[in-house]
């Protein structure tokens, strides 16, 4: 696997090893040993996924300390546009988003550490989306930021995205006090 540092501090892409042949191919998409050499540690404790059409936008959500997770998510079928905002008060890229096409061809995956918003837009119907967490969902820690803030300055390249009724409510990331 190839660990490949982003402009923010932390969060890294992910590139597998792909064993291709005739039959398919064969990854190892997580082993601890390996995301440890890396300076990855990580106690995974839930997985999820969800199921999108095109347009779909998610986020921008976290969840506050002391639930906060670390994320290593990935498209498992279908194609995504995936943002990570630092929102940790003390680094030196507080306030910064990176963002990355995720999909199931390159089978690129992205580390997102604890104190980081995170969202993704769907680019492909029927686009399989896949996140590891390092801790327990925790409804009363959830919180989000509005996706289309404009201090954030994000192109997700559409304008009228397909919404969930939380995330039409989003504060702004003026509104937003980190407890990170």
């Amino acid at each position: 696997m190839e660990v490949i540092t982003t402009p923010i501090t932390d969060l890294l892409i992910i590139q597998p090893k792909v064993f291709e042949d005739e039959r398919g191919y064969f990854y190892e998409s997580y082993s601890k040993a390996s995301f440890e050499k890396h300076g990855i540690f990580a106690d995974f404790v839930q997985d999820n996924q969800s199921l999108s059409q095109k347009g779909v936008l998610r986020g921008l959500h976290f969840q506050n300390p002391p639930f906060a997770q670390g994320k290593l998510v990935r498209a498992l079928k279908g194609s995504i546009l995936d943002v990570a905002v630092d929102l940790r008060k003390k680094s030196e890229t507080y306030g910064r988003h990176f963002d990355i096409e995720l999909n199931e061809k390159n089978k690129t995956m992205l580390w997102i550490p604890p104190g980081f918003a995170h969202g993704f837009l769907t680019l492909a119907d029927d686009t399989i989306f896949s996140y590891k967490c390092s801790n327990i969902y925790n409804k009363e820690s959830e919180d989000s930021i509005d996706w289309n803030d404009p201090t954030l300055s994000i192109n997700w390249g559409i304008t009228d995205p397909i919404l969930s009724e939380k995330d039409k409510k989003a504060k702004t990331f003026i509104e937003f006090k980190s407890l990170f």
